[in-house]
């Protein structure tokens, strides 16, 4: 006599049977929108630069730039600054990210401290006595002023470029008077006050100050009686030779 079949299982007991995940579509999930991402302070900074070429070059007034840049510093996610240069030309050229000189052929990992932005926005912003200054340091002062003392800092390169920008405002820079000082600065109904001079010692400090001042100023200059001692011992030093 033939056995009966088996009754099929009562699914409503158990539940549906779940359905395996989908991992093609776990895969392809949108990633997060670059927009959105938190600006960190080189992107200010390349906004900032974009926006100082197309003030020079006569493509944004004073007043459309100081708005600009005032938004740029504030800006909080990339999204936010993109806009800003729009309609402008981005920067390019071959000292674009250059890395700064390093004496006696040092290594990238003895260059010494990250860069560093001083912004004074109806107020005031120091740096002074003993600090280490990286190979780039920006200084914006809107309504407002910067101070930068380097005679008691600590050079762990040879070059040392301070970006200073004055809007309404000033930027002081006070160097020891035995390092070289250049200026590639430029005053548009303002000043830019840098006092050149040329270090005896070819191994001495070179700070350059570039940027520009719009009815503001910024003046560089030696501050009398600092000097940097045993320029080429400290420099062996703080670079591990």
């Amino acid at each position: 006599m033939r056995e009966p079949e088996p009754a099929p299982p009562d699914l409503r007991k158990n539940g549906p049977v779940p359905a395996a995940p989908d991992t093609a579509l776990a895969a392809a999930a949108p990633a997060p929108s670059p927009a959105g991402m938190r600006a960190s302070d080189r992107d200010r900074d390349r906004i900032a630069d974009i926006l100082r070429e197309a003030l020079a070059e006569g493509r944004l007034t004073a007043a459309e730039h100081s708005e600009r840049i005032d938004l740029a510093y504030r800006a909080r996610t990339v999204g936010e600054l993109e806009p800003l240069v729009g309609d402008l030309p981005a920067q390019s050229g071959p000292d674009r990210d250059r890395p700064a000189p390093r004496p006696g052929g040092a290594p990238p990992s003895a260059t010494g401290a990250a860069s560093e932005r001083l912004v004074a926005v109806f107020g005031g912003s120091t740096r002074k006595g003993r600090w280490r200054v990286g190979p780039h340091t920006t200084a914006f002062a809107l309504f407002g002023g910067v101070e930068i003392d380097l005679t008691e800092a600590v050079f762990r390169q040879q070059e040392v470029v301070v970006n200073a920008v004055a809007i309404f405002g000033g930027v002081e820079i006070r160097v020891p008077e035995n390092v070289t000082l250049r200026c590639t600065g430029t005053g548009i109904f303002g000043g830019f006050d840098v006092r050149n001079r040329e270090a005896d010692d070819p191994d001495a400090p070179i700070v350059v100050v570039t940027g520009f001042a719009v009815f503001g100023g910024v003046d560089a200059r030696p501050k009398r009686g600092k000097l940097l001692r045993d320029l080429r011992d400290r420099m062996r030093r703080e670079l591990g030779g």
